[in-house]
C-alpha cells in the first residue's frame, strides 16, 4: 500500500541562557566533586564491580575516570525562564521557517519532560500562548518520544484529517534534580520543534519500529516534596537497579528498533546516509555506531555542547546535522530515541527540503563534526 509522502518540513531548537561548565561545580561543590564516586552519577554509570560485558560497558569504560562522566557543559534555565518559554520560541521559529502561521496548524503535539504544572501537560498552555485554533494534546514516551511523535504525526496526516502538525518537545531537568545531586551534572535543558506535513514524492517517513521499555520502569521515579514555601515540588530520583537495567538492555533495544525500522523501510543499513541518536551520554554515539557497525562519520554527537537534554538532544542532533550540511535533501536518515519507562523507537525517512529556524549559538561547532571519536575531554 502506497502512503502519501509526509514528514518534517521545518525544524527549530531553543536553549536557555545559562551555560554551566564543570568549573561551576568544582568551585561551588569541591567536597562533593572529591567524593563523586560515592554519589548517584557514579552509581548510575559504573561497572558495578564487574568486567565489561557488552558494547555499552566497553564504550563507557574510558569515562569512569572522570567524576563528570565525560560531561563538558550543560544549558540550564535561568531566572525568569521556563520550559514553556523555550517551547514557544522553538514553535514560532519552526512555523516561521515553514512560512506558516499558528492559524495554519491543525494539530499541536507536545512532549514535555516534565510539564510546567503538576498534573497537566503543556499542550493546552502552549496552544494558548501561540493562539492556536486547532487541536492540541500531550504525548508521553519519556526520552524516546522524538521518533514516536514523528511517527504519530505522520500517521495522523495520512488519514487526511490534518494537514499541518506542529510537534514541540522540551526538557527541563534542572527543575527536577537538585544541584547537589551529582545526577544533575550530566543533565541539561532545552526545546525543539518541527512541522510535519506533505513532502515531495518518495520523501518523508518510510519505516518505523517502536517498542516499550518496561525493563527500565524502575530506573527512575518521582517523589513529591514541599519547597521552601510549602508548595509541592517534584524531584526525580534514581532506582536501585538503574545501572544494571540500562547496561543490560541498551544493546538489544538499539538493535531491535534500528534494524526493525530499516527493514520496514525496505532498505539496508548500508543505504542509510546519516544516523541520528539520542546521545544522552558522552559515549552514546560511539556505542551506537559500534553496535550497528557503522562509520562514525555517519552520525553527529552534540553531547560535549549540550550534555543530556532528554528527547531534545535527538532534535538538536538532527537540527545541527542539517545546519552543518551533514544531511542533504533526499538522503536516507535514521533517527533513534530511547526513554526509560517509555519507548525505544527508530524511524527511517528520506530527507526533504527542510527549512531551519534561526541558528542558536553553537560553541565550537567544528567539534560536532568530529562525532565522539575524541575522548580526551573525558579525562580532564
Amino acid at each position: 500500500m502506497m502512503h502519501p509522502p509526509v514528514g518534517i518540513r521545518s525544524l527549530a531548537v531553543n536553549f536557555p541562557s545559562i551555560t554551566r561548565t564543570n568549573d561551576y561545580y568544582k568551585e561551588k561543590y569541591p567536597e562533593l566533586v572529591a567524593r563523586a564516586e560515592q554519589k548517584n552519577l557514579a552509581k548510575l554509570f559504573s561497572l558495578a564491580g564487574s568486567i565489561p560485558k557488552n558494547e555499552f560497558d566497553l564504550e563507557m569504560l574510558p569515562y569512569l575516570k572522570d567524576p563528570f562522566r565525560g560531561t563538558v557543559q550543560r544549558r540550564v534555565l535561568g531566572p525568569g525562564e521556563s520550559s514553556l518559554m523555550l517551547e514557544e520560541r522553538a514553535a514560532r521559529d519552526a512555523l516561521d521557517a515553514a512560512n506558516l502561521t499558528p492559524k495554519d496548524v491543525d494539530l499541536l503535539l507536545v512532549a514535555s519532560i516534565w510539564p510546567e504544572q503538576i498534573g497537566f501537560g503543556d499542550a493546552a498552555f502552549l496552544a494558548r500562548q501561540l493562539g492556536l485554533q486547532g487541536a492540541a494534546w500531550n504525548l508521553d514516551a519519556a526520552c524516546g518520544v522524538t521518533p514516536v511523535a514523528l511517527q504519530t504525526a505522520c500517521a495522523l496526516l495520512r488519514t487526511g484529517e490534518y494537514r499541518n502538525v506542529l510537534v514541540v518537545i522540551s526538557c527541563n531537568y534542572s527543575r527536577f534534580f537538585d544541584e547537589d545531586d551529582t545526577l544533575s551534572w550530566f543533565m541539561s535543558d532545552g526545546a525543539g520543534a518541527f512541522v510535519v506535513g506533505s513532502l515531495e514524492a518518495n520523501q518523508g517517513i518510510l519505516g518505523t519500529k517502536t517498542i516499550h521499555t518496561a525493563a527500565l520502569c524502575d530506573s527512575f521515579f518521582a517523589k513529591l516534596t514541599p519547597d521552601e514555601q510549602g508548595n509541592p515540588q517534584v524531584h526525580m530520583q534514581m532506582g536501585k537497579g538503574a545501572n544494571k537495567a540500562i547496561r543490560e538492555t541498551a544493546v538489544g533495544l538499539l538493535r531491535t528498533c534500528c534494524e526493525g525500522a530499516i527493514a520496514a523501510a525496505g532498505v539496508t543499513i548500508e543505504q542509510i546516509d546519516f544516523f541520528i541518536f539520542n546521545t544522552s551520554t558522552a559515549w552514546g554515539a560511539r556505542f551506537c555506531t559500534r553496535v550497528l557497525g557503522i562509520d562514525q562519520e555517519r552520525t553527529i554527537n552534540l553531547y560535549p555542547q549540550f550534555a543530556n537534554i532528554g528527547p531534545v538532544i535527538t532534535v538538536a542532533n538532527l537540527y545541527y546535522a542539517a545546519q552543518l550540511s551533514q544531511i542533504h535533501e533526499n538522503d536516507l536518515v535514521l533517527v533513534y530515541g530511547l526513554g526509560a519507562a517509555g519507548a525505544s523507537s527508530a524511524c527511517v525517512m528520506r530527507w526533504g527540503n527542510v527549512a531551519l529556524g534561526s541558528v542558536p549559538y553553537l560553541i565550537e561547532p567544528n567539534s560536532a563534526l568530529k562525532s565522539s571519536s575524541d575522548r580526551s575531554f573525558a579525562l580532564c
